[in-house]
């Protein structure tokens, strides 16, 4: 998904402008699906950022996270989620929870 992502990203970018902010806001303003579907997905961006955040309990470091889980979307989770997994070595409670929440 990351290599997908960000390939994508770069094709994308270089043929049609970085003007990313301009085009999602926008559709969002017109009310079109495409605006829609932008909606769901900052929604999900969200939802990503500030589970990241709560994970590391809103320490520095996970608020910094979830910034970067906002901003980065896919490209931050799955590498993210990875290394987690890892770390958590197959313990599912601790992926989700974090370190601190499974420990008490």
């Amino acid at each position: 998904m990351f290599l997908f992502i960000v390939t994508y990203t770069g094709v994308v970018g270089l043929d049609r402008g970085w003007n990313l902010f301009t085009v999602f806001f926008g559709e969002m303003a017109k009310m079109t699906w495409s605006g829609r579907f932008n909606s769901e997905f900052i929604c999900f961006l969200t939802l990503s950022g500030l589970w990241t955040a709560w994970r590391n309990n809103f320490t520095l470091l996970g608020v910094f996270l979830g910034v970067i889980g906002f901003f980065g979307g896919i490209m931050f989770l799955a590498p993210y989620l990875f290394i987690e997994s890892y770390r958590a070595n197959g313990d599912y409670k601790k992926l989700l929870l974090g370190e601190t929440r499974t420990n008490s």
